[in-house]
């Protein structure tokens, strides 16, 4: 579909008259209408191309117009456009069935939501109902959804505005090695002082009064942190010398973005929860879950499960879903995740040898984040935590975006997170363009 520029204008001036746009000053805004995508890309009002290097909010596994996955939504709503989720249909058995065998094997039933910040609503729900607890452990560094109890939940800034918060939400702070006041000698030692540093907290804290750890399997927005060796073995092994029950979010990290189907399996852990969305639909239609281990399964046999929503299992969200997971199988997405993850991990190390603003890069699979600083020495990050008066993170992703690399910044990091589909030539493409952008970065410092 084509748009004369008067008329994306006009959308544009709508959008800011009538939407409010989240995460946003409204009066500042300049929405950039899209109208159309296709693989890796999408196209603006005036046709102008972009590389979707963060797969919109790494969402986008599978990338823009999948026709098997617009089928299946559009055969699913003409066949069953809704069910209430007392009723059991096709697709909602189907997918629960197929999540649960692709699942660790320690899992036993899905209780589905709408998207990520609901899954961990009721994850919390679900942890204090099984142990009888009321305290939920999580760290700083960390977001979990901004809907009132995942703003809890969640550690970094996006969470001020629910505070006073609900008591019982306690912080801890990540195994940040890149940021860490203490030069640890290697990943076992950092993880093994992270660990003594949150069990320490959690006797303080009351051992029979923590229902949960929440942590993302790897941070996600806020910096992309991978866990040093032996850390969430460590997890596992705290909550179960206390009762208490771990819970690992994967809206992100889920469904082949880090080269397996979930990030758990990279580490060797069973978690007692997992939380997911984003790419067990890729956006497509909204759909999430809580995945829960056999014996919390069994456990609400006689127990009342009191959670619901009405649109928990919706229909068109199953179908999307039972047609995305087929479409990894059949493209091998989660391999290929895994193999052009060596090649981006490759071309972030150059970006990080040659340019003097970029303090470290993280990546696993095609999942990554560029951190950037004003001395590589001193590690000063480009921006403090929290503050960015001069908006030069929103300077940076403009930049990036007047090349075409679309984007989006937290704190100093850059999030590079592109489609599972991407071939090893449009990574080298697009990367060039940071590339681009970078030098100029390091003039500005």
């Amino acid at each position: 579909m084509e748009y004369e520029l008067t008329t994306v204008k006009e959308i544009s001036e709508m959008s800011k008259k009538y939407n409010l746009h989240s995460w946003s000053a409204q009066g500042l805004l300049k929405p950039k209408v899209m109208i159309g995508g296709e693989g890796i890309y999408f196209w603006d009002g005036e046709g102008k191309r972009y590389y979707d290097m963060s797969s919109q909010l790494v969402n986008l596994n599978i990338g823009h117009g999948n026709k098997k996955v617009i089928k299946a939504i559009q055969e699913q709503a003409e066949r069953l456009a809704y069910s209430s989720p007392s009723f059991a249909i096709d697709v909602r058995s189907q997918l629960a069935k197929m999540i649960v065998e692709l699942a660790p094997a320690n899992m036993g039933k899905v209780f589905f939501t709408l998207g990520g910040a609901d899954a961990n609503e009721n994850a919390i729900k679900i942890a204090k109902m099984v142990t009888g607890r009321s305290k939920i452990f999580s760290r700083y560094r960390s977001y979990h959804g901004s809907t009132y109890g995942a703003a809890n939940l969640t550690g970094e800034p996006r969470r001020y505005t629910c505070e006073p918060g609900i008591p019982g939400f306690v912080k801890f702070f990540d195994p940040y090695i890149y940021r860490s006041p203490v030069p640890f000698a290697s990943e076992e030692v950092a993880a093994k002082y992270y660990l003594g540093q949150l069990r320490e907290q959690i006797i303080y804290e009351g051992r029979e009064s923590v229902a949960a750890i929440f942590l993302e399997t790897i941070t996600g927005s806020n910096g992309v942190i991978i866990p040093p060796r032996g850390y969430l073995k460590g997890i596992r092994d705290i909550c179960d010398e206390f009762g208490i029950l771990m819970v690992c979010d994967e809206v992100m990290t889920g469904w082949g973005r880090t080269g397996e189907w979930f990030a758990v399996n990279h580490f060797d852990v069973l978690p007692d929860m997992i939380t997911f969305a984003k790419g067990i639909t890729c956006g497509y239609a909204p759909i999430g879950g809580v995945l829960v281990s056999k014996g919390i399964a069994s456990y609400f046999d006689d127990h009342f499960l009191s959670c619901g929503l009405t649109y928990s299992a919706h229909p068109l969200g199953c179908a999307a879903g039972i047609a995305t997971i087929e479409y990894y199988k059949e493209m091998g997405l989660i391999g290929q995740a895994k193999e052009r993850g060596g090649t981006l991990g490759k071309l972030l190390e150059a970006l990080k040898e040659k340019h003097a603003c970029v303090g470290d890069v993280r990546y696993i699979g095609l999942f990554s984040a560029i951190e950037l600083v004003k001395n590589k020495v001193t590690k000063e990050p480009l921006v403090e935590y929290g503050l960015d008066p001069d908006k030069i993170m929103k300077k940076i992703i403009g930049m990036l975006d007047a090349r075409g690399f679309y984007t989006y910044s937290h704190e100093n990091s850059l999030m590079v997170a592109p489609p599972l589909i991407i071939t090893d030539q449009e990574l080298e493409a697009a990367l060039a363009i940071m590339d681009e952008v970078l030098s100029d970065v390091d003039k500005l410092i």
